[in-house]
């Protein structure tokens, strides 16, 4: 059995870190888990009337294939389910087991390095300004046809980032060992390299 090797991924909403991850992981041949997805699955399901704590105690791994879980207002259920401990605790346990898995998985999150998983092998923190990440998330609505303006979206990610960084439990918050990736001028290409590069050097060391 292959010794598993944890990536824990971290950072704020549109900082570029799920795209990271998805590139990490296939270039060190790792599993990848968006646990993001598991709290917008609760939040879908809130939405639709379900009490959140239930549904984050009985989610299948259907729900994260819902299409419309990479919508603004599922996003922002997800950042107000989030803040219920006994959802977080309902999903602890398999983002524990899916990361410990034989041979390793990269997982990006928000409290991953902090609580999730903070042993990881490797540990980074990717941001960006909340300009930058409005922008970016501005596009990938527009692209997804949904209509919207910068100052709603920019209004959404400060709101989001204050949820989250405020939160009792589990705060978004650097790991102390974790690498600072601050993504606001760099291309998506010299993002993951730089991504590569601190998990190749952790592997190493």
């Amino acid at each position: 059995m292959m010794q598993p090797f944890t990536v824990a991924i971290d950072g704020p909403a549109a900082a570029g870190k799920g795209t990271i991850s998805k590139a990490v992981a296939a270039h060190f041949d790792l599993v990848h888990l968006d646990t993001g997805l598991l709290y917008r699955a609760v939040g879908a399901r809130m939405l639709l009337g379900e009490d959140p704590i239930t549904a984050a105690q009985s989610l299948v791994a259907g729900d994260l294939d819902n299409p419309d879980l990479r919508t603004a207002e599922v996003a922002q259920a997800a950042s107000r389910v989030a803040v219920i401990p006994e959802v977080r605790a309902a999903l602890l346990d398999f983002q524990r087991a899916f990361a410990r898995r034989s041979g390793g998985a990269v997982l990006d999150g928000r409290d991953i390095g902090t609580v999730i998983c903070p042993r990881a092998e490797a540990k980074l923190f990717v941001t960006a300004s909340a300009e930058v990440r409005a922008q970016r998330r501005l596009a990938e609505l527009t692209e997804g046809g949904f209509q919207t303006d910068f100052d709603t979206v920019l209004a959404d990610v400060k709101a989001r980032d204050d949820r989250d960084m405020n939160r009792a439990d589990a705060p978004l918050r650097p790991a102390e060992d974790a690498v600072i990736l601050d993504t606001s001028d760099l291309s998506i290409d010299a993002a993951i390299a730089a991504a590569i590069d601190a998990v190749a050097a952790r592997r190493a060391g």
